[in-house]
């Protein structure tokens, strides 16, 4: 996220350069833009993104149209390393998930850390009906659901072909949080077993007694050493320099350090799944 900031502010500093070339000062722009002054204020010191049209209309006003293009593509740049979730999802859920297919279909070895929920690629159905729900629920984009659990599905294909290696870790909370209807949620462990006994993935569970050598902040995948995608609230951050990349993929390997596999990472989703089948209606 700081290499984020770090640019966005690189480009507000190139804007504000352009304008103190011209002597203005930034209320004086401001009027001539038609803007408020605090939105000069914010876009110089990396507080608010620009966008093509303020970018377009700033060169102008400044008589900087040379750098017009340079500066477009260093917006550009931050874009795709910080896609707002508003605008990533503006015609539902579907295209989100195509771009994941493209992204999965690039990658020969994808390591997924998830502290929440179980990991897109190992959903049931009715688990990421629920998932995606959610999202149209809280960002209120367009309901495709149906359409976006669909192409979520067609996702799961690349775990059956052969020369891909896949690793999965999550916490035992995302076991048990119940962010569908519990009967919802023991279809999904009842398919996460299955998946634990497939030679062909490895699936970890990082048990709630678990001393752990990192705190799991927050989910994040790693597609070969190529990326790492990152959610937060509000969007989704594409980390590609190689000093992030090493970063969360030491922090990957501490954290599957201390998952369990096998017989018994199945046994602590059957605890989780004991429990829920016990909780009263």
């Amino acid at each position: 996220m700081n290499n984020i900031q770090q640019e966005r502010e690189a480009l507000g500093q190139r804007l504000r350069e352009f304008r103190q070339r011209t002597g203005r000062t930034g209320k004086e722009l401001a009027e001539a833009l038609g803007w408020q002054a605090s939105k000069i204020s914010k876009i110089e010191l990396g507080r608010q993104t620009p966008s093509e049209s303020d970018i377009t209309a700033w060169t102008r006003a400044t008589g900087t149209d040379h750098a017009r293009s340079d500066l477009l593509a260093s917006l550009h740049t931050l874009e795709l390393r910080y896609a707002e979730w508003q605008r990533q999802l503006r015609t539902g859920t579907h295209a989100r998930q195509q771009a994941l297919v493209d992204i999965e279909a690039k990658a020969t070895t994808i390591r997924a850390f998830e502290s929440t929920y179980i990991p897109g690629l190992l959903q049931t159905a009715g688990y990421a009906q629920h998932r995606l729900a959610e999202i149209v629920h809280v960002y209120g984009v367009p309901n495709d659901v149906d359409q976006g659990v669909h192409t979520r599905m067609r996702r799961q294909e690349t775990l059956y072909q052969p020369g891909r290696r896949f690793h999965f870790v999550m916490t035992e909370a995302a076991l048990r949080y119940l962010t569908c209807p519990p009967e919802i949620l023991e279809g999904q462990l009842d398919r996460l077993l299955a998946l634990i006994s497939m030679r062909t993935l490895k699936v970890g569970v990082i048990p709630f007694d678990t001393r752990y050598p990192v705190s799991p902040i927050h989910g994040f995948w790693v597609y070969d050493d190529r990326m790492v995608l990152v959610e937060t609230f509000s969007a989704e951050l594409t980390l590609a320099q190689p000093q992030e990349i090493r970063l969360y993929s030491k922090i990957f390997e501490r954290l599957a350090s201390a998952a369990q596999y096998g017989s018994e990472a199945r046994a602590t989703v059957n605890r989780a799944l004991d429990d829920l089948t016990k909780r009263p209606d």
